[in-house]
């Protein structure tokens, strides 16, 4: 069995932050970022590691200043956390999935939620437009293993099917924050 978990996109999502409204990583951020914001959230997200005065030099802010805007933007749930960004393959999980749920008409995107959160093979989930109702990203250490993980998932009260396909090469994976430059 794979070690550790691909992301911690369905137990943030599931945790959020109890009585801050806008604040968890599945909500929309109470403030706008400005262009200073911005460029600060674009330097955080190329390389999380980087110091306070290291960012501040590029935008012309101090390093006092850059710690405050980011501490706003963490309290105001624009950055909803720092993380390092790991390949799935040095963990284990050598087999990437999208599948398509298709859910009973009354199921609500929580419901969703709730009942993929407790698959450690998740990596993120999505309601979507179209016919499916939801997008899930797996990830399984072989093709044995994802198609146990995937009739779990299809056993679940709220699934009346499911459509995959496993992902041969990832072509390409965006980490950063928003539009590029």
């Amino acid at each position: 069995m794979p070690r550790g978990a691909p992301g911690p996109v369905a137990a943030e999502c599931r945790a959020g932050r109890p009585g801050r409204p806008g604040t968890g990583p599945c909500d929309t951020p109470d403030v706008p970022l400005n262009e200073l914001d911005e460029r600060i959230v674009h330097a955080l997200a190329a390389d999380a590691r980087r110091s306070y005065a290291d960012i501040g030099a590029e935008v012309g802010l101090s390093a006092p200043a850059v710690k405050r805007r980011v501490d706003r933007l963490l309290a105001a749930g624009a950055i909803t956390g720092f993380t390092v960004r790991v390949d799935p393959a040095a963990l284990g999980w050598q087999t990437e999935a999208l599948v398509e749920l298709y859910c009973r008409h009354n199921t609500s995107p929580s419901d969703i939620r709730r009942g993929l959160a407790r698959y450690p093979e998740v990596a993120s989930a999505s309601t979507v437009t179209g016919e499916a109702d939801a997008v899930v990203q797996v990830f399984a250490s072989d093709v044995r293993h994802f198609e146990q993980v995937l009739e779990r998932i299809a056993g679940e009260p709220f699934v009346t099917r499911t459509k995959s396909v496993l992902v041969l090469s990832p072509l390409l994976r965006r980490y950063g924050a928003g539009a590029p430059d």
